[in-house]
């Protein structure tokens, strides 16, 4: 076990710096610069190539980025161009409201997906139906309408929840949960019917083998042979569908946080760009490049884990 960690952490040290450089090179391809955003548009030409002289932006890309992945590898993020904070705290000061969206839409789709999942498996017939059309609606309808939707239903109309803005746990845990419901259920609202599909799919398949049948015969309750069997031998396709799901938290998180102006990293990447403060921008892209290592290194041990077979070879 030690052994693929070590090899899958390895094999993610190359994906790092490909990821933060081709940051580095998108934010340098992109119209304006970091001295022009600084001057707001009204330095003097000489004004701006002194600045840009000043933060190091005169000199080749390859050298920049070269200085940051130095000082990167040195623990030291570089600090934001325009408040002076360190990376590093901004980082640490904002993943935890990003982090507990991401949790929230896994606790989601574990609850609510799952368990429409083996229902529709059980079932069938109408509640089948109703879960691709859920999913055929969260493909078409983005999470940021979604957020929208939700903000003007259940905000606005029936004030159960707030529109807008963040509560620290530590503050008032009831209103940090509450400020939490319409972000996970805009971000992960596709994702549940995802993992609806992809559980129902796969409890079909396991509750027609032969070893189901046995069991029936033995005369289990259908609980203990769902939960205790059948869900195990149909996990291994519904933990990749969850490590997709959770990866793709990350991007809806970017959107979700903006509308419901939430102060994550998705808010954040979304202002770095904005602004052209590149440090802060690889910051929080290295942050999501770890994030999704680990959450990749987390579905593999987990095969290991609910296979044998796979932990074998």
């Amino acid at each position: 076990m030690l052994k693929l960690i070590l090899h899958r952490l390895a094999l993610s040290v190359p994906l790092l710096f490909v990821v933060t450089f081709l940051t580095f090179l998108l934010n340098a391809l992109s119209p304006g610069d970091l001295a022009q955003t600084i001057l707001q548009g009204q330095g003097t030409p000489a004004q701006v190539a002194a600045l840009r002289h000043q933060i190091g932006l005169d000199q080749p890309l390859i050298v920049q980025y070269a200085a940051w992945a130095g000082h990167a590898l040195h623990g030291d993020l570089g600090s934001s161009a325009y408040t002076g904070e360190q990376v590093w705290d901004l980082v640490v000061g904002r993943m935890g409201v990003t982090l507990s969206i991401m949790v929230g839409v896994l606790i989601v789709c574990l609850l609510a997906g799952v368990s429409l999942g083996i229902l529709s498996a059980l079932k069938g017939g109408a509640i089948g139906r109703v879960i691709d059309v859920l999913s055929l609606g969260g493909l078409v309808f983005p999470s940021f309408w979604v957020a929208l939707v939700f903000i003007s239903f259940f905000a606005v109309t029936l004030q159960w929840f707030p529109a807008t803005g963040y509560t620290p746990f530590a503050d008032d845990p009831g209103m940090w949960l509450a400020g939490l419901v319409l972000p996970v259920l805009a971000a992960g609202l596709h994702s549940i019917t995802s993992v609806a599909k992809q559980t129902r799919d796969s409890m079909s398949d396991v509750m027609g083998r032969d070893f189901i049948r046995a069991l029936r015969a033995t005369g289990l309750p259908t609980s203990t042979i769902v939960v205790k069997h059948a869900l195990r031998n149909a996990s291994l396709p519904l933990v990749t569908v969850l490590g997709l799901v959770m990866v793709a938290a990350i991007t809806g998180t970017v959107f979700v946080e903006k509308v419901f102006v939430l102060p994550g990293l998705g808010s954040l990447a979304v202002d770095a760009t904005q602004k052209f403060d590149i440090y802060v921008l690889q910051g929080v892209t290295l942050f999501f490049t770890v994030l999704t290592i680990l959450i990749n290194l987390i579905v593999d041990l987990s095969y290991g884990w609910l296979n044998p077979k796979v932990r074998v070879s």
